[in-house]
């Protein structure tokens, strides 16, 4: 009788660890802006976790959303529009949708807009996914032939500026 308690707390525990480990505690987001010297077109190219950006969507909309909804890519393009936004010499820079694609849990988000000037000055909002995971963090690397860096945004800080330090 011993053993088999022993073998069914062990089990236990295991089921425990495994619950544990599929379920992330954490949230991130990362973005990268690059300025193409050669197109003159600022490149943006966002990574998020699939199963987060569709909760976000299913939550805000009040649907089941998933790649099989039909109007998937739409709904993500107009999320994404809404919480990502950059602005230079305080106009509005509209970014261009590209596309996306799917790979093992992860989503990636392209865009670009004509763009001849330099990212210093630039006005970054990334709030991606804030409002829906308070403890969301996420990172834009941005570079150009004159300057590279990164910024951190999170509920508390969606918005910032790029400088040349």
């Amino acid at each position: 009788m011993n053993k088999l308690l022993q073998q069914l707390l062990t089990l236990v525990m295991l089921s425990g660890v495994a619950v544990t480990t599929a379920a992330h505690t954490y949230f991130v987001g990362l973005s990268e802006l690059s300025l193409n010297s050669s197109t003159e077109k600022l490149e943006v190219i966002h990574q998020l976790t699939t199963h987060d950006l569709e909760n976000a969507i299913a939550e805000n909309r009040k649907i089941h959303f998933s790649p099989e909804h039909p109007a998937y890519e739409k709904y993500i393009q107009a999320y994404v529009n809404k919480h990502f936004q950059l602005q230079y010499s305080g106009k509005d820079i509209t970014l261009n949708w590209i596309g996306i694609e799917l790979s093992r849990g992860k989503i990636m988000i392209y865009q670009e807009a004509p763009f001849k000037k330099v990212l210093n000055g630039l006005v970054v909002k990334n709030a991606l996914l804030v409002n829906t995971y308070s403890r969301q963090v996420n990172t834009v690397n941005y570079k150009s032939t004159e300057i590279k860096g990164s910024l951190t945004f999170t509920e508390a800080q969606e918005i910032t500026i790029i400088t040349q330090n």
